[in-house]
C-alpha cells in the first residue's frame, strides 16, 4: 500500500518533472524554430509537424536532464520548508524517501525506452526532410548494394510504403555472373520482397563450341532477398545508424552476417537502452549527498553546484557516446562501463544507508 508520504514525493517530484520538461522542450524548440525559420516550407501543416518531431527529438536531450533537475528541485524546495528533516524526524529512513522518486525515475525512463520501439526515434529524420525535401519521408535514387553474395540494384526506395522500383538483382558464383532478375516494382511483405512483372536471364554452361547462351524465363511474382528489411537498405546506403531498437537489432543481425562492421549502430542501440539510466542512478547518487537543513548552506549556491555537476556528467556521457559512433573507443568502455560504475556507487549509498 502506497504511503501518504510517498504519494506526496512522488507528486512533488512529477510537478517539477513536467514544469521543467516542458519548459526546456518548447526552449529547445522556439530557439530551433527561430533558427531555421527561413528554412521551412510555406506549407502550415508541415511548420506544425515540424515543430512536433522536433518536440519529439529533443526528448533525447531533455529527458535525462528533466528527471535530475526535478529531483534537486523537490528535494531543495522540502529542505527549506523544513519538510525532509521532518520527516526524519519521525522515523522515515533515507532510502524510504528516495524510493518514489528512483521509481518514478525508472518508469519514465522505460517509457522513453518503450518510445524507441517505434517510428519516434526517426522523428530526427522525419524533422530534417522537412527542412530538405519539404516531405516527410524523403526516397532513395539509384542504391547499388550487396547482399548474400548478390548485387542488388534499386532504381528507387521508399521506406515509408516499404515499395522499391526497377530492381535487378545480380547473381555472381566463381567470379562469374550466372543470372540476372528484373523486376518493375516490389512490396515487402512478410519479411521478404514480392516482385512484380520478374524476368530472370540465365546463363547456361558452356557446351563443347564454348558459346554461352542465355535463357529467358518471365514470371508474374517472385519473393526474394529475404530479411532485407527496407531501413537496413536505406541505413547501409546511407550511412546512417539512428535506428528504432528492433531495425538496430536486424541491422547488427544482418550486417554483422554480411561481415560489415556495426559498431556505429551497436553505439546507437547501447545510447538507445542504457544511456537513458544515467538520470535515475544519478538521482539516487545526489540524493545521498543533500544537506539535511538549509541552516548551514547556501542553498542557492548547493543546488548550482548539483545541476553543473549533472550537466557536466551528462555531457561526459554523451561525448563518449560519440566516440564510440566514431570508432575511437568501443561502446561497451564509452557506455556500459560508465552506466556500471554510476550503478555500482547508487547501490553502495543505498546500502550504507539501510
Amino acid at each position: 500500500m502506497v504511503k501518504i508520504y510517498q504519494r506526496y514525493i512522488t507528486f512533488l517530484y512529477l510537478k517539477n518533472f513536467f514544469i521543467i520538461f516542458c519548459s526546456l522542450e518548447f526552449f529547445y524548440v522556439g530557439v530551433d524554430f527561430i533558427t531555421n525559420l527561413n528554412k521551412l516550407p510555406d506549407s502550415a501543416n508541415l511548420q506544425l509537424l515540424y515543430a512536433l518531431f522536433n518536440f519529439m527529438s529533443a526528448v533525447n536531450y531533455t529527458l535525462p536532464l528533466s528527471i535530475v533537475f526535478a529531483m534537486i528541485v523537490a528535494k531543495f524546495s522540502m529542505i527549506r520548508s523544513n519538510e525532509l528533516v521532518s520527516m526524519y524526524a519521525v522515523g522515515i529512513t533515507k532510502n524510504a524517501l528516495i524510493l518514489p522518486i528512483f521509481v518514478t525515475a525508472m518508469v519514465l525512463t522505460f517509457i522513453y525506452i518503450a518510445l524507441n520501439f517505434s517510428s519516434f526515434s526517426y522523428a530526427y529524420e522525419y524533422k530534417s526532410n522537412i527542412l530538405k525535401y519539404n516531405q516527410i519521408i524523403s526516397t532513395s535514387s539509384d542504391l547499388f548494394l550487396k547482399y548474400e553474395g548478390k548485387y542488388v540494384y534499386f532504381g528507387e526506395l521508399n521506406p515509408y510504403k516499404q515499395e522499391v522500383t526497377k530492381v535487378k538483382i545480380f547473381d555472381i558464383k566463381d567470379n562469374e555472373l550466372q543470372e540476372v532478375i528484373s523486376a518493375q516494382k516490389g512490396v515487402f511483405i512478410d519479411n521478404a520482397w514480392m516482385l512484380e512483372n520478374v524476368e530472370i536471364i540465365k546463363k547456361s554452361k558452356i557446351d563443347e563450341n564454348l558459346s554461352v547462351k542465355l535463357e529467358s524465363v518471365k514470371l508474374p511474382y517472385m519473393t526474394a532477398l529475404e530479411k532485407f528489411r527496407p531501413k537496413i537498405i536505406e541505413n547501409a546506403h546511407l550511412g546512417q545508424s539512428t535506428l528504432s531498437i528492433p531495425d538496430a537489432v536486424d541491422a547488427i543481425i544482418f550486417f554483422g552476417e554480411q561481415g560489415i562492421n556495426v559498431d556505429s549502430i551497436k553505439t546507437n542501440l547501447y545510447l538507445i537502452i542504457f544511456f537513458p539510466f544515467f538520470a535515475p542512478l544519478i538521482v539516487v547518487i545526489f540524493y545521498y549527498y543533500l544537506p539535511l537543513s538549509g541552516r548551514f548552506f547556501n542553498l542557492a549556491l548547493m543546488s548550482f553546484i548539483f545541476v553543473f555537476i549533472a550537466i557536466v556528467g551528462w555531457g561526459v556521457l554523451f561525448v563518449l557516446g560519440k566516440f564510440a559512433s566514431n570508432g575511437v573507443i568501443t561502446a561497451e568502455v564509452s557506455i556500459l562501463l560508465p552506466i556500471v560504475i554510476l550503478g555500482l556507487l547508487a547501490f553502495v549509498l543505498y546500502r550504507k544507508n539501510r
